[in-house]
């Protein structure tokens, strides 16, 4: 074995640099100490060289080669100033050459310097950091490490500037909700469901394509789930360009307030199901804990049956049996129990009826909604709320696939016309159809 003499021990910074060639070396002059902080420095550094050197080539294409007289220029070069650039989560400055026209009547702007200093970059890895889970104070520890000398002078990193980048991306992820056309858009289904925040109510509003695919359709924030809040929602839907006039299944957890806002924004032409999740908490609420088990056994068995007929059968005669023992249990059960079994008179599929049988893809867009809120300590104003919640809505969708029995959607489509056009049709009386709902 070969024995290494003390002449060939080197320090970790003498093997960087052996690792290069001379030639290249030479070549990176200043950069080489950057070489030595490793790849990420030497980039930083060999990006801003090359921002500087793409401006002075604009500004020679523009004003002609330097020190060379052309009577013909339409521009000059006129001084440089400080400018800044954005690199790698934070702005970096540079100094910027001017231009102004030859009448000197107007300073011209390099395509080069506003490409490369546009905030969009930085704002939206602002954005995409915080929804992951980043806080603002810690915005800056996550950007990768570009040498001691670029971090010196990069700037837009503090707490208050990336809570300002937050807010600006936050803003246009509302604002691209809230606008949202819907006039090429299918539904077969549209969830609703309720999100507290802060003491305050945000109704949320999920719609599924006949395609499968989950589409966040907006929200709108009040002091409870009412009716006033939940109609502003669905007549802003209508308002976007949603088609009332399609036969669509709505998916709710029973409250009156939504139930009453769809009848009057869709009319008759509303058929819903009533979440089996939010009813069977309902109803084995009023139960002691010896009893919740065979009940919630007995309630599932009846939401699996295939038939319609049955089905209603089987939870009338639930209902019957829990008269005796707890009266309470019997009313919840019986108040809106023919909408619980809404899927299985449209003949859905049992991949289907799992799905649309309760607001779980709702609530999965609202467990993403609050795990993106998961870090704010302190809720300032409606304002703050509502782009939170936006923002949270949008990250979900990134997530989203077709939901199962996808295939099925487009037989449920045809199934709820149908229903529609019979509810409709002359003689009919809808109030057979939609008794009064109460939450019990």
């Amino acid at each position: 074995m070969e024995t290494v003499t003390a002449a060939k021990v080197a320090t970790a910074k003498w093997a960087m640099k052996e690792d290069l060639p001379e030639a290249v070396l030479e070549a990176l002059g200043e950069l080489a100490g950057a070489a030595e902080e490793g790849l990420m420095a030497l980039a930083a550094g060999l990006g801003l060289g090359a921002i500087r050197e793409l401006m002075e080539i604009e500004v020679a294409e523009i004003c002609g080669p330097k020190g060379k007289h052309d009577p013909k220029r339409k521009a000059t070069r006129w001084s440089t100033e400080q400018g800044s650039v954005t690199l790698g989560g934070r702005r970096m400055p540079v100094e910027r050459p001017r231009v102004r026209s030859a009448d000197g009547s107007e300073e011209l702007a390099l395509a080069t310097y506003g490409h490369f200093a546009s905030r969009d970059p930085l704002t939206t890895l602002a954005f995409e950091r915080i929804v992951s889970g980043v806080s603002c104070r810690s915005f800056e520890r996550t950007n990768e490490p570009v040498g001691e000398e670029v971090e010196a002078e990069a700037r837009s990193t503090s707490k208050s500037a990336i809570s300002r980048a937050f807010i600006e991306r936050t803003r246009t992820a509302l604002a691209e909700l809230m606008s949202r056309r819907l006039d090429d858009v299918r539904l077969a289904a549209m969830m609703i469901d309720g999100l507290e925040i802060s003491e305050r109510t945000h109704v949320v509003c999920l719609g599924i394509t006949t395609e499968g695919q989950k589409i966040p359709l907006g929200l709108w924030e009040g002091s409870t789930e009412n009716a006033t809040v939940a109609k502003a929602l669905l007549s802003g839907l209508v308002d976007r360009g949603l088609d009332p006039e399609q036969g669509i299944l709505f998916v709710i957890d029973g409250a009156k307030a939504l139930r009453k806002a769809i009848r009057e924004v869709f009319g008759d032409r509303a058929v819903c199901q009533r979440c089996v999740r939010h009813k069977e908490r309902n109803v084995l609420a009023h139960l002691p804990e010896s009893s919740q088990p065979l009940v919630r056994t007995k309630l599932r068995a009846a939401w699996a049956l295939d038939s319609h007929e049955q089905a209603i059968e089987r939870l009338r005669l639930l209902a019957s049996e829990l008269d005796r023992s707890c009266p309470g249990a019997a009313a919840s059960l019986r108040e809106g129990l023919e909408e619980t079994v809404s899927v299985q008179r449209l003949g859905c599929a049992e991949q289907l009826r799992r799905t649309l049988g309760s607001t779980n893809p709702c609530e999965s867009m609202i467990d993403g909604v609050r795990a993106v809120q998961r870090n704010v300590k302190r809720w300032q104003d409606g304002d703050m709320r509502l782009r939170w919640t936006a923002a949270g809505m949008l990250e979900a969708e990134r997530k989203f696939r077709r939901i199962i029995g996808y295939r099925h959607l487009a037989n449920l489509a045809v199934a709820v016309e149908r229903e529609v056009a019979a509810l409709t049709s002359p003689g009919h009386d809808r109030r057979e159809e939609a008794p009064e709902v109460v939450t019990v």
